[in-house]
């Protein structure tokens, strides 16, 4: 699914690279929780897997037929005057779905079907969040990237959101890459972790990450 070779990038194209030969294995299926400090390069390399941003060396290859991606919380709530419903329709015809009924599907799959018909600068940052889920899920993809999904999130959301990302990953198979802050739910949900420190990264199970890096520090 995801392939990451000697990669090497920072945003000035000199050392000290943020990420500084980076290899990182991630097959069909996996749920990947990558973790670090503030600054520790976390969302460029998701930037990275997305195509977002090039590597100044290395390769970054992806190989799924399509990427649903939710990204950071933004702080500024829009006052736009657009429904959830109107909103996730545009997406739609963004992605040149012809099937109408995809956007139900989509907020069924978050439980948030009652919603359709409100403004989007009146839903609270949890509902704000399932719906921006429900975005990403549009079209089935196979691969889904979340960075940082339970920032500024309520706790009932928040164990909403990771109970149907877990669903979607170990009953249907869709591969999952989470940035994530939220140790507790990368280390309940996760079966990988990739720790990043000092531009370099570890990858383990969450049991070896406990082993190594919680029990020790």
């Amino acid at each position: 699914m995801i392939q990451v070779n000697h990669l090497c990038f920072s945003y000035t194209g000199l050392r000290p690279y943020t990420l500084d030969g980076l290899h990182l294995t991630i097959k069909d299926g996996e749920y990947v929780s990558i973790l670090g400090e503030n600054g520790s390069g976390k969302s460029t390399l998701a930037r990275l897997m997305l195509g977002f941003l090039k590597p100044i060396s290395g390769s970054v290859v992806v190989q799924a037929k399509q990427i649903g991606y939710v990204p950071q919380r933004q702080d500024a709530n829009s006052d736009f005057p657009i429904t959830v419903y109107e909103m996730l329709d545009s997406y739609r015809k963004l992605l040149k779905l012809r099937d109408k009924s995809c956007v139900t599907r989509s907020l069924e799959q978050v439980h948030m079907q009652e919603y359709a018909r409100e403004l989007m600068g009146t839903l609270s940052g949890g509902q704000a969040q399932k719906i921006r889920l429900a975005r990403a899920l549009m079209g089935e993809p196979d691969l889904l990237m979340l960075d940082e999904p339970s920032t500024g999130v309520d706790a009932g959301s928040q164990r909403e959101i990771y109970a149907f990302v877990k669903e979607w990953n170990r009953q249907k198979g869709m591969t999952v890459v989470s940035i994530e802050h939220n140790l507790q739910a990368a280390m309940a949900n996760s079966t990988l972790i990739y720790h990043l420190l000092d531009g370099h990264g570890h990858l383990c199970t969450p049991k070896q990450y406990a082993d190594e890096f919680l029990h020790s520090s």
